[in-house]
C-alpha cells in the first residue's frame, strides 16, 4: 500500500505540473491552426532541407512552451504539412528555451550560461532535424501511371469562370475561436489521449522510483554523473523553467556544472509523453533520432561545458544567483485534462458497446 500510495502522489504531482501547460498548448496549437494559413506552413517547413530546420528551430526557441505543451503544437504543424525534420526541430527547440526560460536562466545562471544554453539547444535541434530529413524521408505518394484525357479531367480549372467559387476559396476565413477549441481539445486531444495516458503511468512510475538523494549519488560518484543524469532526465517530465533549481540546486551539492547542464538540455527536450507521442506521430527512426541527439547533444556540451569551466579556472557554484510555486490552477488543469484523455480513452469502446 506504501508503494501504491507514492506511486499515486507521484501521479498527481506530474499531472499537477503538466496539466497547465498542455491544455495552454492545445490552446496555442487551436488558435495557431486558425490564424496561420496551412499554405504558409507546407511552404516554410514542408520541404525536406535545411532551410525548414532552421526555420522550425528558430521559431521554437522563444516560445513559453514546455516538452508537453509542445506535443499539441508539433501534432498541429506536422498535420499542416511540416516534414518530420521540421516537426523534430520544433520539438526539440521549443521546450529547451523559450522566452520565460530564458530570463529565468540569466536571472540564475548569468548571461554567458543562458547563451550557451540558447546556442547549444540550436544546434541539437538542427542536427535532428536534418538527420530525420536525411535518414527517414517522407514516403513519397506514387501517382498514377495513366494519364486522364481532357474529357476525365476534373473541372477545377473553371473555377475563376464563376465569381463566387474563386472569391470564397481565396478569401481570408475570418478567425473562429469555436473552430480553434475544436481542433485543439477535439482533434489533437484525441490525436494524443493514448500516448500522454501512458506517458502520466509510466513517468510516475519513474518519479517514484528515483532516489530523493540523488545530488549525493551524483557528487559520490562523479564519473558516471552524466550517465545518472541522462537516465533520470529522459523519461523524467520537468520543464525548461522548473528544471532551473534543480540543476542550480545539484551544482551547489558538487555535482559539475556539465552534468547540471545535461540535466537543463535533456530534462525540458524530453520525457515519457513526448516520447510516446513522437513515436505516434513520426514513427521508429525518428523516436532513435530525437533521442539520441538529445542524449548525445548534451553530453557533448556538456563535456565542454566542464571543459570551459576547467580552463577559466571558474566554480561552478560563483555563477550562481539563487524559488519555487505552485496553486489551484494546476489542480484544476490536471482534472480538466484527465477528465479530456480518459473521455477519448473509453470513447472507441463506449461506441463498440452500442453497435
Amino acid at each position: 500500500m506504501e508503494y501504491l500510495s507514492i506511486f499515486v502522489n507521484s501521479l498527481i504531482d506530474l499531472s499537477n505540473a503538466m496539466a497547465p501547460y498542455i491544455l495552454f498548448g492545445l490552446l496555442f496549437a487551436g488558435i495557431l491552426h486558425e490564424m496561420v494559413p496551412q499554405t504558409l506552413v507546407t511552404k516554410h517547413l514542408g520541404r525536406e532541407s535545411i532551410s525548414s530546420v532552421i526555420k522550425a528551430t528558430l521559431f521554437g526557441v522563444p516560445l513559453p512552451v514546455c516538452s508537453c505543451g509542445v506535443i499539441p503544437l508539433a501534432a498541429s504543424i506536422k498535420k499542416s504539412g511540416a516534414s518530420r525534420g521540421a516537426t523534430l526541430s520544433f520539438l526539440i527547440s521549443t521546450p529547451i528555451t523559450g522566452v520565460d526560460s530564458i530570463l529565468a536562466t540569466y536571472g540564475m545562471f548569468g548571461w554567458a550560461f543562458t547563451l550557451y544554453r540558447v546556442f547549444t539547444s540550436m544546434i541539437v535541434a538542427m542536427a535532428a532535424g536534418i538527420l530525420t530529413n536525411i535518414f527517414d524521408k517522407e514516403e513519397e505518394v506514387v501517382k498514377p501511371k495513366f494519364s486522364l484525357s481532357p474529357m476525365q479531367q476534373p473541372a477545377a480549372q473553371s473555377c475563376c469562370s464563376t465569381s463566387t467559387c474563386c472569391s470564397s476559396s481565396e478569401e481570408t476565413a475570418k478567425f473562429s475561436m469555436k473552430k480553434a477549441l475544436k481542433y485543439g481539445f477535439v482533434t489533437l486531444l484525441g490525436d494524443i489521449a493514448k500516448p500522454l495516458f501512458w506517458g502520466l503511468v509510466i513517468g510516475a512510475l519513474i518519479s517514484s522510483l528515483v532516489p530523493q538523494n540523488l545530488s549525493d549519488i551524483l557528487v559520490e560518484y562523479s564519473w558516471l554523473s552524466y550517465l545518472i543524469v541522462i537516465a533520470i532526465a529522459v523519461p523524467m517530465y520537468v520543464c525548461a523553467t522548473a528544471s532551473l533549481p534543480i540543476a542550480a540546486a545539484l551544482m551547489l551539492s558538487g555535482v559539475s556544472a556539465g552534468a547540471a547542464f545535461v540535466f537543463l538540455s535533456a530534462g525540458p527536450a524530453t520525457n515519457t509523453v513526448t516520447i510516446g507521442v513522437v513515436k505516434n506521430m513520426l514513427g521508429k527512426r525518428s523516436l532513435y533520432i530525437y533521442l539520441a541527439s538529445i542524449v548525445f547533444g548534451s553530453v557533448i556540451f556538456g563535456l565542454g561545458l566542464d571543459y570551459l569551466f576547467a580552463s577559466l579556472d571558474i566554480n561552478p557554484k560563483s555563477i550562481l544567483h539563487v524559488e519555487e510555486s505552485a496553486g489551484w490552477i494546476a489542480a484544476i488543469s490536471s482534472i480538466a485534462l484527465w477528465t479530456f484523455v480518459l473521455y477519448f480513452i473509453v470513447k472507441p469502446y463506449l461506441k463498440r458497446a452500442k453497435a
